[in-house]
């Protein structure tokens, strides 16, 4: 019976979930779907500048060069600034379909 009290109760979150997501508009979505987009490109720009940061050291000696550290730091600033970028974009397409995050 608790089983079936917890699949029930599962269920209904579900649901609920599922309704809180159909009310965003398309504008909404459409605008999550363009914040998404540049999340993923800023990390793929930063994975390719960390991919050109271990590129220049060629020691496996577990020590990073100071041109190696410095291309991961401009990897990690351009990662945080997409994130920053895409979360503006989604708050900004929450407040104009009423403030319901989606």
């Amino acid at each position: 019976m608790k089983t079936l009290a917890k699949s029930a109760m599962f269920a209904s979150i579900a649901a609920l979930g599922l309704s809180v997501a159909a009310c965003d508009s398309k504008q909404e979505n459409a605008t999550e779907a363009a914040a998404e987009a540049t999340r993923d490109a800023a990390d793929a720009t930063a994975d390719a500048m960390e991919n050109q940061a271990d590129a220049m050291d060629t020691k496996t000696d577990g020590m990073d060069t100071a041109a190696e550290n410095k291309m991961e730091e401009k990897a990690d600033a351009v990662r945080d600034a997409g994130e920053k970028k895409a979360d503006a974009m989604e708050d900004a397409a929450d407040k104009k379909d009423g403030g319901a995050p989606g």
